[in-house]
């Protein structure tokens, strides 16, 4: 006999009712945050919204059998000022962000719901989800931690990628994930010029330990870090399933709850 189909792990999926036994079972809420900005000549300004979302349902539908969990909605806005001077991307200020996170952590603590895994698909976002930590947790009682999807799953990507061994920006990793992801939102007709500066240690350029802002623009003209040109549909399909594997692992494990 065939098992009974699982229920959406989507909040937008789910009714009022449905939620509040979630809440009652003690689900962990995985909340999706990222942001909407320029991604080079060729693919669309959802990138970071698109895969944050993908990753954070396909892990929860992984991991749904071992305990409850549910996908808030994505937040499709984050800190993204330093890539303004492209054009096409919204960005909050850092209390309107902080405030937002508040709010909407609050709502979940209002209906009853314990623990929030933020999971971030936008490295803009990253240091200020770290320091706001406290300040959630301490004013809305909720046990919440915050992790990068694609840093988690670094170790796993750096095999799968040709020039590089992480997630740059609208690269051969992000690309190759929208192939899969979005087809529709790719222009693989402007792959050609998709492609930026080759660091030889990117995280030496984008977190260096003396720090000073800079707007994307002066260093990616191209608003490409890393070679799309090297991307592919099947290449995505294992960046994909290995960002599943990692974060389902810490949905399931319950880490950092554990």
């Amino acid at each position: 006999m065939s098992k009974p189909p699982q229920p959406p792990v989507e909040w937008v999926k789910l009714t009022a009712p449905e939620l509040n036994q979630l809440a009652a079972a003690d689900a962990l809420v995985i909340l999706p945050v990222a942001s909407t900005e320029q991604h080079g000549p060729h693919l669309g300004t959802g990138v970071d919204t698109i895969l944050c979302g993908t990753v954070c349902r396909l892990a929860a539908e992984r991991a749904q059998e071992r305990r409850p969990v549910v996908v808030a909605p994505t937040l499709w806005v984050g800190l993204a000022e330093h890539h303004m001077a492209h054009g096409g991307t919204f960005t909050l200020d850092i209390p309107t962000y902080r405030a937002v996170l508040v709010c909407l952590v609050t709502s979940l603590q209002r209906h009853g719901f314990r623990r929030v895994l933020i999971v971030n698909g936008h490295g803009g976002n990253a240091s200020a989800l770290n320091a706001f930590l406290p300040d959630i947790t301490r004013e809305t009682g909720v046990e919440v931690a915050a992790t990068t999807y694609f840093e988690l799953a670094q170790p796993a990507f750096a095999p799968l990628l040709d020039d590089q061994d992480g997630v740059l920006h609208a690269c051969e990793a992000e690309t190759s994930m929208m192939m899969l992801a979005a087809p529709d939102a790719v222009r693989e007709d402007r792959l050609a010029d998709a492609h930026g500066p080759q660091f030889a240690d990117p995280r030496a350029v984008l977190a260096p330990p003396v720090q000073r802002w800079r707007s994307f623009k002066s260093f990616a003209p191209s608003g490409v870090i890393g070679d799309a040109r090297r991307s592919s549909r099947a290449k995505g399909e294992k960046l994909q399933a290995a960002a599943v594997d990692a974060l389902a692992d810490v949905i399931v494990k319950g880490t950092p709850w554990a």
